[in-house]
């Protein structure tokens, strides 16, 4: 098992190295290898063996597994944000960021006939950092102001029983327990048995919030104010937007009716509650008990997106491609892959798609582009190359020419590479690749795609007539428009020559 810090490393870590938060937490393993906790990102074949590029999780609580990582700051959990390094709480803004980007293709896919152009301003509209990123808390604070008003009104009471001393010309009710206490006093008829004070054991109901249902709501209330503060911190800059100031709002609402709860004596509902009637069919508590468990799910879903963020930044990449690809002139989308978008992210991934997940014919160029993610067949120089993104470069008019490909490599860290150093060692790397005969295929320039941590920038290299252009980019604001004005840029050199 080969460990590497970057996918074009030409040596590994060593057999007793340790991840570290600059690493890649990337291994070429053969399959029977014992690589710990990973997922397969390519499948090659080298000089007649086998050979698996995987990719390893970050650190998560309670999940320890081999290979060793140190340093590495967990996530901030809820209510506890104060508690956490700045570097983790800087992480998980540009996760949620790039997980938004991701997640908005499944909202384009609403009309698959016009996906890219409906992604494309999705994308057009995060690079203003005063339209904030869509998340669920924004659609229940759209959805449930009114639910939480009406619930406000009419929070669901029971009355109880309970046996107390009651004055005489009050009491209602008796039950067979305060009719033996009666029989037992002194006295020959009850008033004589009231004693002075005049008061007799009887049944009194006293109305009563806590209740299953107000458990959960005030549940909900918690989590919903922890979840609406969280995404307000990550939006300092939109103040201004509707969005912003609809969950500020909420969250201030959520506050105030879980304050009211708490002074009725209302407990909090642990997660694992049964739904009663009420919950169930008494459409808002449903609605309450519903988002409360869209909410609950989403907080489990982030320690495997956390863990698996550089496979989501994979998926990030490969869209920013497409919609780069897009933008060139005289491009036309010819072929498109299915695509079937999931309920909730598998190991950092969010949908699946055949391979290639979009084929455009550019007229211009006379070229036919096929965008390769994770590609089942890489060849020899890709699985050389590690790079489990790739475009798929050839002539139609030209039968005799071999397809050539632009590596493209995704590396996510949590510290920020060194961009001048990458384009450089890839660009070595590529230098080693052309020498390899025997090929039918060619590896012709590559592409880093990197986060930025909101410092973006372009850096290329070149050796041997072979150049390598680096790019860091974030999820939203500046740093994704710049990013992708890179990448265009990128395209609109000279990758396009024949093999």
């Amino acid at each position: 098992m080969l460990r590497l810090a970057r996918p074009w490393a030409g040596a590994g870590l060593g057999a007793e190295a340790v991840f570290g938060p600059g690493d890649c937490l990337l291994s070429e393993v053969a399959p029977s290898d014992r690589a710990g906790e990973h997922v397969v990102v390519m499948r090659g074949e080298a000089r007649g063996e086998p050979r698996l590029l995987v990719q390893h999780p970050y650190p998560r609580r309670d999940a320890a597994h081999a290979p060793e990582r140190r340093g590495f700051p967990p996530r901030p959990r809820k209510g506890k944000e104060a508690e956490a390094a700045p570097e983790a709480l800087a992480a998980l803004a540009r996760m949620n960021e790039v997980t938004a980007r991701v997640q908005e293709l499944g909202e384009a896919l609403d009309d698959p006939t016009a996906l890219w152009p409906r992604l494309r301003a999705a994308w057009d509209r995060a690079e203003q950092e005063e339209d904030p990123r869509m998340a669920e808390i924004v659609r229940q604070a759209r959805e449930l102001t009114p639910v939480l008003k009406a619930f406000r009104e009419h929070i669901r009471r029971v009355l109880r029983r309970h046996r107390e001393l009651t004055p005489l010309d009050r009491v209602q009710e008796m039950d067979r327990a305060a009719m033996r206490w009666l029989s037992r006093q002194p006295g020959r008829n009850t008033a004589e048995r009231a004693g002075a004070d005049q008061r007799i054991l009887a049944v009194v109901r006293h109305q009563n919030f806590d209740t299953l249902e107000n458990r959960v709501a005030h549940a909900y209330l918690r989590l919903a104010s922890d979840v609406g503060r969280e995404w307000l911190r990550e939006h300092p800059r939109a103040a201004g937007s509707k969005r912003f100031q609809s969950v500020q709002a909420y969250v201030k609402l959520c506050k105030a009716v879980a304050a009211e709860l708490a002074d009725l004596g209302v407990a909090i509902a642990s997660v694992d509650v049964t739904p009663n009637y009420v919950l169930l069919e008494d459409r808002t508590y449903r609605l309450i008990r519903e988002a409360w468990e869209a909410l609950l799910k989403r907080e489990k879903a982030l320690d495997e997106l956390w863990a698996w963020q550089a496979q989501t930044w994979t998926d990030f990449s490969v869209l920013a491609i497409v919609l780069a690809l897009h933008d060139v002139e005289g491009a036309e989308l010819i072929a498109q892959s299915p695509i079937r978008f999931l309920s909730e992210a598998v190991n950092g991934l969010w949908f699946e798609q055949e391979r290639p997940i979009a084929v455009f014919w550019l007229h211009r160029q006379g070229r036919v582009v096929e965008v390769m993610a994770r590609p089942e067949r890489p060849g020899t120089l890709l699985t050389y190359a590690r790079a489990h993104v790739a475009l798929r470069i050839s002539d139609p008019l030209d039968r005799s020419a071999f397809p050539h490909r632009v590596a493209v490599w995704t590396p996510h860290a949590m510290a920020r590479l060194d961009l001048r150093e990458a384009a450089d060692q890839a660009g070595l790397r590529l230098a080693e690749l052309a020498r390899v005969t025997g090929q039918q295929e060619r590896i012709r320039h590559g592409l880093i795609l990197t986060p930025g941590h909101h410092a973006p920038e372009a850096v290329s290299a070149e050796r041997g007539g072979l150049f390598v252009e680096a790019i860091a980019l974030d999820g939203a604001g500046a740093s994704l428009a710049q990013g992708r004005a890179s990448i265009r840029a990128f395209l609109g050199r000279d990758i396009w020559g024949a093999a």
